[in-house]
């Protein structure tokens, strides 16, 4: 069990996001709630796909889901509709009326090529851009 896990209940609300289009082929030697574990815990700890922890399927395995899922726009699909679920828990709408810019800026080596100087922060570095709703979910 690890931090990045989810529990039932969070997985209850977007296991229908990673469930096959159809039931043709064999039956999936790995249940997909492992396999979206290993994957949040990659996105949470930034560690290599190679050096997913042995309690996890192959990371092969795990990088293939990853990688359809994210060509078929399944976690954008999970993320809104989570974002939905929030908006109207909060008593929002649950599509936002309006987008808020946010920036940050970013220290990069010193040697990279695209760099440049935040004057307000006197940082060396690349500034970004996000888009939110007023609470703080990226649009």
């Amino acid at each position: 069990m690890y931090d990045s896990d989810l529990s039932a209940e969070k997985w209850a609300l977007i296991e229908h996001h990673f469930e096959p289009k159809d039931n043709r082929g064999a039956e999936p030697k790995h249940d997909k709630r492992i396999i979206v574990s290993a994957i949040l815990y990659i996105n949470k700890t930034g560690a290599q796909w190679r050096m997913l922890p042995k309690d996890f399927p192959p990371w092969q395995t795990v990088y293939h889901h990853y990688y359809h899922w994210n060509c078929r726009g399944v976690w954008e699909a999970a993320i809104d509709e989570l974002n939905e679920l929030y908006r109207k828990k909060t008593g929002k709408k649950a599509t936002p009326s309006y987008g808020i810019v946010d920036s940050q800026s970013v220290k990069t080596v010193s040697y990279s090529e695209e760099r440049g100087f935040d004057g307000g922060k006197k940082t060396k570095g690349r500034k970004r851009h996000i888009v939110v709703d007023s609470l703080g979910n990226l649009i």
